[in-house]
């Protein structure tokens, strides 16, 4: 059912606990009080994320991209955990920070800076909710769709997100989709949009060409569902080929 993420973090919560325990048993009531803390922060968020629950929002993430003061300390122990991971991961990895799938069309991972946009001054479609936007990094749009990592955009944000990149692109302006990595939330977004541009036929089709661009992606149950659902009852009018690519 794709429960990867609540799994994982439910796990961390686990190990802070047990490290909890094991302090306070030594005697180190004081160094022992972080550890429960972020515990009880890491089972939050592991039943927020579950995809039953589902619920992006209670990071508090604003529409701009930042977060509130009373977020980033009451959810710290999360918040700044996943920024130190990401930017680890990506210190070991080989694979480009985004990647072009098609002319002025880009998804891939979070922009912490701003050699890791794309050129021509794209918009963004921001697909995480636990990683801040970076200011300054575009002045042609920003559009936050907050998801949990390994889940996908609903059908109905994702319409929303689409209508949004098809007044961008009318103004040829280049499209950037990101979440953490560029390997789920953003290419399951991605694939809408290249239907809704005409660019592929389906998003199993533009699954196969952004595969082609990025190797490395890979969409689960829960991105597949949402394609499938927004497939059946999307609003937004599919546009031809040619128009598609400019």
């Amino acid at each position: 059912m794709g429960v990867g993420l609540s799994i994982l973090i439910g796990l961390k919560a686990a190990i802070l606990f047990t490290m909890f325990v094991y302090l306070r048993t030594l005697g180190f009531t004081l160094l022992s009080v972080p550890f429960l803390y972020a515990s009880l922060v890491s089972l939050l968020v592991s039943l927020a994320s579950h995809p039953l629950i589902n619920l992006p929002m209670l990071l508090g993430k604003n529409t701009d991209g930042s977060f509130p003061i009373w977020s980033l300390l009451m959810f710290s122990p999360y918040l700044y955990f996943v920024r130190g991971f990401s930017a680890l991961r990506r210190l070991k990895s080989r694979e480009a920070p985004y990647s072009e799938v098609s002319k002025g069309l880009y998804v891939g991972g979070w922009p912490s800076s701003p050699e890791k946009m794309p050129p021509g001054n794209p918009a963004v479609i921001d697909c995480t909710c636990e990683l801040p936007r970076v200011s300054g990094l575009s002045k042609n749009g920003y559009l936050c769709v907050p998801t949990w990592d390994t889940r996908s955009p609903d059908p109905g944000a994702m319409e929303s997100a689409i209508r949004w990149a098809l007044r961008k692109r009318t103004q040829n302006t280049p499209i950037f989709i990101h979440c953490a990595y560029g390997h789920g939330r953003s290419v399951a977004l991605m694939c809408a949009l290249l239907v809704g541009l005409g660019v592929v036929d389906d998003w199993k089709n533009g699954e196969k060409l952004i595969r082609e661009k990025r190797p490395y992606i890979r969409m689960n149950a829960l991105h597949r569902k949402a394609l499938e659902e927004w497939s059946m009852n999307r609003l937004s009018p599919p546009k031809n080929g040619s128009n598609a690519r400019y």
